[in-house]
């Protein structure tokens, strides 16, 4: 019996450093996340990522004809949502923000009113991040009432940074919402090759932070934006750089503070 245990212990000690070591390889993951902006507005490059395999995280625009039908094509396809919430920026058409954004001549009363909607609007959003809203997200009220609504949905919020003023941080810390900002645009200018070239380099930012995050759009740009996106999947690969939804790259947060995504 003795023998038998003498000769057990090395395969033990074998198995549990093979355990630990693939949990280490794990937690070690470069994780990086691809969000889509401007769902349920323009179509191009829609079809492409939503019936793709890149595991993107869809942005989708509230009160809009494909709201919902965008947000469920997401869904049924297993791509996270999110709210893309229009709010007022310092520069551009308000025509660009679409149907009851948030401005800062509304009270906290109204912003809190018109989030709560523009949630409704949009099925099985996990998070919600701005689109635009440079003037709006340096307003203190107006971004402690967007946040205080997040926080009663379950919400995690990632500041699309668009100002490095935004209050968004400051109060989602405060009020224990879950947290992260924008690290590249991908689609600022309209090539594929450029979108491309803005892949490589949140590859580089995950590599020297362990995580990030990419911003880029469909509609107008869609389709070199989805182009570029998937031209670089081969160098991510190459990379051992895993794309993720959002909430993969929040999930100690989100279970820290109990907004698991349903």
């Amino acid at each position: 019996m003795k023998k038998f245990i003498f000769m057990l212990i090395p395969f033990l000690l074998f198995s549990f450093n093979q355990k630990v070591s693939a949990q280490n390889t794990d937690s070690k993951q470069l994780k990086a996340a691809v969000i889509i902006d401007d769902f349920g507005g323009g179509t191009g490059g829609v079809r492409d990522f939503l019936e793709g395999d890149i595991p993107i995280t869809a942005a989708v625009m509230p009160f809009t004809e494909n709201s919902k039908a965008h947000a469920e094509w997401a869904h049924k396809n297993g791509f996270e949502v999110m709210v893309h919430l229009p709010m007022e920026p310092k520069r551009g058409k308000r025509s660009w923000l679409g149907p009851k954004p948030i401005t800062v001549d509304l009270t906290p009363k109204q912003v809190r009113q018109r989030v709560k909607e523009a949630i409704k609007t949009v099925p099985y959003a996990v998070g919600l991040n701005n689109h635009m809203g440079s003037l709006a997200v340096e307003n203190e009220r107006i971004v402690r009432a967007i946040v205080e609504v997040a926080k009663e949905n379950k919400l995690y919020i990632i500041d699309s940074g668009t100002s490095p003023e935004s209050k968004f941080p400051e109060i989602a810390n405060e009020l224990g919402v879950p947290l992260l900002k924008r690290d590249v645009f991908l689609d600022d200018i309209s090539s594929s090759s450029h979108v491309y070239k803005q892949m490589i380099r949140l590859a580089k930012v995950t590599e020297i932070k362990g995580k990030g995050i990419a911003i880029g759009h469909v509609g107008v740009t869609g389709k070199v934006c989805s182009v570029g996106v998937f031209q670089s999947m081969a160098e991510f690969k190459k990379r051992h750089i895993k794309i993720v939804p959002v909430s993969e790259l929040l999930s100690e947060q989100l279970i820290e503070k109990n907004f698991v995504p349903k």
